[in-house]
């Protein structure tokens, strides 16, 4: 099939319909799984098997299932029961974008809670006892001494996270959902040109990815000073090897 270009941007531009959908998917579904991740993260280093024991299965049972079986359940699986299509929550889980949304922010929780709980323990011991010592709450003691620290550790697995999660949306289709992947399936069933229409949909979400990452890399820069101080530019002596001290 010959090159087309006039196609490609025909392709393109109709694709672009489909990212307000995907954001609104990865925005609110890693807002909702950060808030679970966190109380997650504080369940399994609090020490008491009562809470430990729960988020351990919770996150054992996310990570070891794939996403698009647990989107399926959600979608599928919780109309079987007749308690449930009488509850309050049918008007919500028979959307397939609050079934999505339920799916992605549950799948999101399970990894970020580990990411976390990382971080949480990567503050040294010695600097909260010495909280402790000076007579710290532990509310300040989280403010100013844990979270700050967890954060810069966490920061870089966290952002890998977002991105998994961004690209993830586009399961979001398997449940009749019009985002960049279900268009994109759409119009290939319009022009049988996988290939065009799919390279596309790849390069937005290459695009959308791109920022993501120059945005965790712009938080990780200012949560570093030491990362921003220049380097003082290199005299005549240096070029001959001397050694300044």
């Amino acid at each position: 099939m010959p090159f087309d270009p006039l196609f490609l941007w025909q392709t393109f531009i109709a694709l672009l319909a489909g990212i307000p959908l995907a954001l609104k998917l990865a925005v609110f579904s890693i807002a909702v799984g950060t808030v679970l991740a966190f109380s997650l993260a504080l369940m399994r280093v609090s020490r008491r098997w009562w809470l430990d024991f729960p988020a351990r299965f919770y996150i054992f049972a996310f990570r070891g299932t794939p996403l698009l079986v647990q989107i399926y359940i959600i979608y599928y699986g919780l109309s079987q029961f007749p308690g449930l299509r009488h509850s309050l929550l049918w008007p919500f889980l028979r959307e397939a974008y609050w079934c999505a949304l339920a799916a992605l922010a549950l799948n999101t929780a399970a990894y970020s809670a580990e990411i976390m709980r990382g971080g949480l323990l990567s503050v040294p011991a010695g600097q909260i006892e010495a909280a402790r010592a000076c007579g710290m709450a532990r509310v300040l003691l989280f403010r100013r001494i844990i979270i700050p620290q967890a954060i810069r550790q966490m920061l870089p697995g966290y952002s890998n996270e977002v991105i998994l999660m961004v690209k993830s949306t586009s399961l979001a289709s398997t449940i009749t959902l019009m985002e960049i992947t279900g268009m994109a399936a759409k119009l290939i069933s319009e022009t049988y040109r996988p290939v065009e229409v799919f390279a596309c949909a790849g390069a937005i979400y290459l695009t959308m990815n791109f920022i993501a990452a120059r945005l965790f890399a712009l938080i990780e820069w200012s949560l570093w000073p030491e990362r921003r101080k220049t380097r003082r530019p290199v005299d005549l002596a240096d070029q001959k090897g001397e050694l300044h001290v």
